[in-house]
């Protein structure tokens, strides 16, 4: 395995902090930061490439180089000790999110043998330093893929083109999805571990799984330059999918969009001063404990 690490020029560092800070308000426009490969700090070998260039924008891009009709694997022991597993397509980079801010991150390739055995095919340890709080939730990746031409990226511009902040933002998004899509129950039933969803197929479908809801949602927030945090974890002792979202104003609002076990609802503390929202929703939405989050992407 080879190691390979170029120095950069000053166009790079003027890459790495172009646009991190969030768009507000109606001049926001759309916009991607699509991930690439870009191979200044790359580990490689015949079988395997983990291309680490651009920790500070929050991912790494990892691809299995060989074709094989066996599982891949990918897993990122983030720097508390959280583990993310990822399931990789074989000849395809994927770019997998550091969501866990700074620090040492080990990137791991696993390749199934046999059963539920898997063989190590490549590992590193990357030490992260994010540019900024925000790189790695205005990002497409494997779990929010979309560029431009994404069906709910344009609706999403159309539907927010005379929002004046990112919480008018928020409600447009929540209830164009929640009026135009239903829950697929048959999906539900028979999805298989390693499924993500094609936003495309989910938006012509308009129906999906509450994973396809919200990397749908948050698909179309990041690109109109809402930080978004796509979280799955507890409330309770219910497994719980919530999108947290960054207001210049109110800072992270946890659970501004939550799926409770049946559906999803609008429950975020700051629409209160609306006068729509009861007292007891905003004690508990305003508790953090009752959200415990496992993994954000």
């Amino acid at each position: 395995m080879r190691r390979v690490k170029r120095i950069v020029g000053i166009v790079l560092i003027f890459a790495v902090f172009a646009g991190l800070l969030p768009q507000t308000g109606a001049s926001a426009k759309t916009v991607i930061y699509k991930p690439v490969a870009s191979g200044e700090s790359v580990m490689d070998s015949d079988k395997c490439v983990i291309d680490y260039s651009n920790t500070s924008d929050g991912y790494v891009m990892v691809k299995y180089k060989e074709a094989t009709d066996k599982t891949i694997k990918a897993q990122v022991v983030c720097p508390g000790g959280n583990t993310y597993t990822y399931t990789l397509r074989d000849k395809k980079y994927e770019a997998l999110p550091l969501t866990e801010g700074d620090g040492s991150y080990k990137v791991t390739v696993f390749l199934n043998v046999s059963g539920n055995s898997y063989a190590t095919v490549m590992s590193e340890t990357i030490d992260v330093q994010l540019s900024s709080q925000f790189a790695p939730y205005l990002r497409p990746n494997q779990y929010v893929n979309y560029k431009k031409s994404t069906k709910c990226v344009k609706k999403a511009a159309s539907l927010t083109k005379k929002s004046k902040t990112d919480l008018a933002k928020v409600k447009k998004v929540y209830k164009w999805v929640i009026k135009n899509f239903k829950y697929n129950k048959k999906l539900a039933a028979t999805v298989k571990t390693g499924y993500l969803p094609n936003l495309n197929k989910v938006y012509k479908k308009k129906k999906g799984i509450c994973f396809d809801y919200a990397a749908t949602m948050t698909a179309m927030l990041r690109s109109q330059g809402v930080p978004t945090k796509l979280v799955i974890g507890y409330t309770g002792n219910a497994y719980h999918a919530w999108i947290n979202v960054y207001s210049n104003k109110k800072g992270w609002i946890t659970g501004a969009i939550y799926f409770n076990g049946k559906k999803w609802k609008l429950m975020d503390p700051t629409f209160a001063s609306t006068g729509k929202s009861s007292k007891s929703i905003m004690k508990y939405i305003g508790n953090g404990r009752n959200y415990k989050a496992k993994y954000s992407y």
